[in-house]
């Protein structure tokens, strides 16, 4: 079973602000304290997943009609992804992640951008993304990823 890709609405923000702060407090341990997840996702409020919803071109990935997880660009910059820790491990972050490549590229975009968190290296890396600094105060990763054009290709 594969995901659909649609972009965001207002309709969404309670979802992905859900999906957001529980990808946080479940998957960033033990790559973080369970204490500095928990600080970070106390940070986040609905207002604030409203304004990236006008600011950020944000599309979410769907099984049978449910939010699974969302991902976020701008420009050559990938802005967030984060899928609902029931569905890690299954492919709806890999497949929402070539997606979004796959827009970037027909836009031209030559190398993406992006912030990995600790536990989120790892995933980057494997498809083939390399890390572009170091890590930065508040503990992320800076990473970056060419884009080759692939004329004709599809993306699933």
């Amino acid at each position: 079973m594969g995901a659909g890709y649609r972009l965001a609405t207002l309709d969404d923000v309670g979802r992905l602000h859900h999906i957001r702060r529980q990808a946080i407090l479940e998957l960033a341990p033990p790559s973080m304290a369970v204490v500095e997840a928990e600080v970070w996702a106390a940070k986040l409020t609905l207002s604030g997943m409203e304004r990236k919803l006008r600011e950020l071109e944000i599309w979410v990935a769907e099984l049978d009609g449910i939010v699974a997880g969302w991902g976020a660009i701008r420009g050559g910059y990938l802005e967030g992804l984060y899928i609902a820790p029931e569905f890690a491990g299954h492919g709806v972050g890999t497949g929402l992640l070539a997606m979004l490549e796959h827009l970037m590229r027909e836009r031209s975009v030559e190398a993406i951008e992006a912030e990995a968190s600790p536990n989120a290296l790892a995933f980057y890396i494997r498809r083939g993304y390399r890390e572009n600094g170091p890590q930065t105060a508040d503990g992320a990763w800076p990473i970056a990823k060419a884009l080759q054009a692939t004329a004709g290709r599809n993306c699933a």
